[in-house]
């Protein structure tokens, strides 16, 4: 009787012990004290703000500060690879937008900033989409994609902002170009910001950006909609037309960003944020602010955030292999 009650507590120490180096335990009193949440980039931008948004939120429904920690640097890459080696308990989350996913596909990263897209996470959720549209200046003289390529093939030399090289922004100008069989030449900037400001001012044509960061300018007739790169038009502007209606059905390029977890976070704490934060998307007061960014809430089970960031790794990563993309 002894040996064997000895045997199954000693069973039991065991399984508890093989839990605990493989995954966090669930707390039962989850969240008992502050949830950090990484955000890649630096503070002012617009991913910081939707995350201050979703952590003030957040903050209230879990009873528990939700401290933004902006951890900058390697395009998005040593905050990435900070939360994947967080202890994974649920106190250390990770927001960020796609670049995520297609960050190590373009960027030489160090053993210090580099993670898997695939593995090295539990998805939380999907917070938001960003189409991207492409825009251009009213001097270049034209008003339409078409009117944009027939000039680049007629010899006329055209340019192209992005908020970076590598990003979303660069994949879909380049997938354009490749579809279009033009030479519409690139010009990398650091971040949104500035490449708006010049494609206002006139020193590049055209730029490739998401809704909230040009909003004021379409309004005003500073900068014209040429086309969206999502699959379908969006209620932003649903006037705008999407690349696949103008010819090109398979270039298709949108912008996300989401909630992260370290990889053997509990299941349980997973549900938890994951259910509370769909709850926030439906608020309209966050749909409203969310809209100001040019996004648009998504939300769902965390699956969905998974299935999204796995299929852009496959396809964006084919893409930026076939044309040789890159963050140099």
């Amino acid at each position: 009787m002894f040996s064997t009650r000895r045997q199954v507590l000693l069973a039991a120490t065991m399984a508890a012990c093989a839990m605990t180096a493989g995954h966090a335990v669930a707390q039962p009193d989850y969240p008992s004290k502050p949830v950090t949440v990484v955000v890649s980039y630096p503070p002012g931008g617009d991913t910081d703000a939707i995350a201050r948004l979703f952590a003030e939120k957040l903050s209230v429904r879990l009873k528990q500060p939700v401290i933004i920690d902006n951890k900058p640097g390697a395009g998005g890459a040593l905050g990435n690879t900070s939360v994947s080696r967080a202890l994974p308990d649920g106190y250390t989350l990770l927001f960020t937008p796609n670049p995520f996913t297609t960050a190590p596909l373009v960027m030489k990263l160090t053993s210090g900033a580099n993670y898997d897209v695939l593995h090295g996470f539990e998805p939380v959720i999907n917070t938001a989409t960003q189409p991207l549209v492409l825009v251009a200046n009213p001097g270049i003289g034209v008003k339409t994609l078409p009117e944009l390529i027939a000039a680049a093939k007629a010899g006329k030399a055209v340019t192209y902002a992005s908020p970076g090289a590598g990003s979303p922004m660069h994949i879909v100008g380049e997938w354009l170009n490749q579809a279009a069989g033009v030479k519409i030449t690139h010009v990398p900037y650091r971040g949104v910001a500035p490449s708006v400001t010049d494609v206002v001012a006139g020193h590049v044509d055209t730029a490739w950006v998401t809704f909230g960061a040009v909003r004021q300018y379409l309004q005003a007739g500073r900068l014209i909609p040429l086309a969206i790169g999502d699959a379908q038009r969006s209620r932003l502007a649903p006037n705008v037309p999407t690349l696949a209606e103008l010819g090109y059905r398979n270039v298709v390029v949108g912008a996300w960003n989401g909630f992260f977890a370290p990889k053997g976070t509990p299941a349980s704490i997973v549900k938890l944020l994951n259910e509370n934060l769909d709850e926030i998307l439906k608020s309209p007061e966050v749909v409203e602010k969310l809209a100001v960014f040019g996004a648009l809430p998504a939300g769902g089970a965390p699956d969905a955030l998974g299935k999204i960031n796995a299929t852009d790794y496959a396809v964006m990563g084919k893409v930026i292999r076939d044309l040789g993309i890159s963050a140099e």
